[in-house]
């Protein structure tokens, strides 16, 4: 079977985990950015930081492997992130998913297993703000699993210390909705596009539903601890006892827009690709949002 196109992989990640200004690169006046080979700006930390940040993404590789929680870590990474409002600038990936109160929102039931878990892993790095650290076990998680490497830039940190107001309720995807509501909520209210609702689609590749959570049943796909593009497959496979079909899900075979991507990413090796050009896209340094640290 095809893998997923690791470019589209990362590109949607990086647009959702490092979401900021849909406009050019944002750099804040004053404070010390880098820029890579592509010319994209992203916040400076200290070498501690990163040094602490690689020890910390070994730790975490060996523990999600061997707890087999990869697809809980995805879902908080990425529960985390897809609060982010784009023209209010609020929400979003910055640590807030610690607190009782948005674990307490409907669509977070269960990750306080996931918060739990990391939290003595947190404890050894004090130095990483709860923002970075989330979103690095959704990174490792996409890893251990056989996904792509994705590239991992830290800086989600505001006055040295991570946001303490979590995000309104309601932000999230509903599992029961179809299209327009797909397209409210990732497009009017995150700044993504139409490929990144079917490239985030695909992160059901991995883990499955829980009745008592959810509401809902079963894993997308026959191995729900493998990150390749079954997904897509079983999408257009039909029906097939054991494995769960969300509305949402079912809602991009009817859309003249979403139905082509699907078959895109289940007939040949582009998926991963994909996730890489959105996640270079999405890569940008986040206006008030990020302190840029000095080196």
């Amino acid at each position: 079977m095809p893998r997923h196109d690791a470019n589209e992989i990362m590109s949607a990640h990086r647009k959702l985990t490092d979401k900021g200004s849909t406009s050019a690169c944002i750099c804040v006046l004053g404070l010390e950015t880098c820029f890579d080979s592509m010319g994209k700006c992203y916040p400076t930390v200290s070498e501690e930081y990163n040094k602490a940040i690689d020890k910390a993404r070994r730790k975490l590789r060996g523990f999600i492997a061997d707890k087999k929680c990869a697809p809980l870590m995805l879902r908080l990474a990425w529960h985390s992130a897809g609060t982010y409002d784009v023209k209010t600038k609020t929400g979003g990936p910055f640590g807030t998913m610690r607190f009782k109160v948005e674990l307490g929102h409907a669509a977070n039931n269960g990750l306080d297993i996931a918060v739990r878990l990391l939290e003595p892993i947190k404890e050894q790095f004090p130095i990483i703000s709860y923002g970075d650290f989330y979103q690095l076990a959704g990174v490792v998680a996409v890893e251990v699993t056989g996904g792509p490497d994705v590239p991992f830039h830290p800086g989600r940190v505001v006055s040295s210390h991570d946001k303490e107001e979590p995000p309104i309720e309601g932000r999230l995807p509903d599992a029961n909705q179809g299209n327009d509501h797909l397209r409210n909520v990732f497009v009017e209210t995150m700044g993504l596009d139409d490929k990144d609702i079917v490239t985030l689609s695909g992160g059901h590749t991995l883990g499955a539903a829980h009745k008592e959570r959810s509401g809902f049943e079963g894993p997308w796909t026959s191995n729900p601890l493998i990150f390749d593009n079954s997904y897509f497959t079983e999408l257009l496979a039909g029906e097939k006892e054991g494995l769960l079909k969300l509305p949402t899900d079912k809602a991009l075979l009817a859309d003249p827009v979403f139905r082509p991507l699907v078959e895109k990413y289940a007939a040949v090796s582009t998926y991963l690709q994909r996730l890489k050009d959105c996640n270079e896209r999405g890569e940008k340094a986040r206006e008030g949002d990020y302190l840029l640290q000095s080196s």
